[in-house]
């Protein structure tokens, strides 16, 4: 009994079918790391500019985050930025800053804070190399409570250091 080879187009929808399930997979694995279903998030103060200054977000009961890039003027790709998260009426175990390409996928860029004797959470960020000479981005601050997961995001934008 001899074997007839399978015909080539076969061939094409079986590899085709297998990257499918990849690329899904990925985007699975990728939208859990993120925790975006699990954390209740809470709008930002309007019209704050990151790159002006900390900006706030009121997180219902009187409780506030605020988030300082550390930098004034523009921000830019691969720059670091000394993260500094203020909370007020929040007992947190963890903070974390994500930052995320606005309107296209950029991967997770996820910067864990360090708490400081001030109460303050402190680490370091970048953003990484934009594919625009202008890019929105959002910082998303998660506070892990014993409650659950809040959240806030803020919007800015980072420029691409010309070569």
């Amino acid at each position: 009994m001899t074997s007839t080879p399978r015909p080539p187009l076969l061939r094409l929808l079986v590899l085709f079918t297998l990257g499918t399930v990849i690329v899904a997979l990925f985007f699975l694995v990728s939208h859990q790391l993120r925790d975006v279903g699990q954390v209740r998030w809470y709008p930002e103060v309007p019209e704050c500019e990151l790159s002006a200054g900390p900006c706030q977000a009121e997180l219902g009961d009187g409780r506030r985050l605020t988030l300082d890039l550390g930098v004034r003027g523009r921000i830019r790709a691969l720059q670091h930025m000394p993260l500094e998260v203020s909370l007020e009426g929040v007992n947190a175990e963890r903070v974390v800053v994500d930052f995320v390409g606005h309107d296209m996928d950029m991967g997770l860029h996820r910067y864990p804070l360090s708490a400081d004797d001030d109460g303050r959470y402190r680490g370091v960020g970048q953003i990484p190399i934009c594919t625009e000479a202008v890019m929105p981005w959002r910082a998303r601050v998660i506070v892990e409570t014993a409650d659950g997961k809040l959240g806030s995001g803020f919007d800015f934008e980072v420029e691409e250091d010309a070569p």
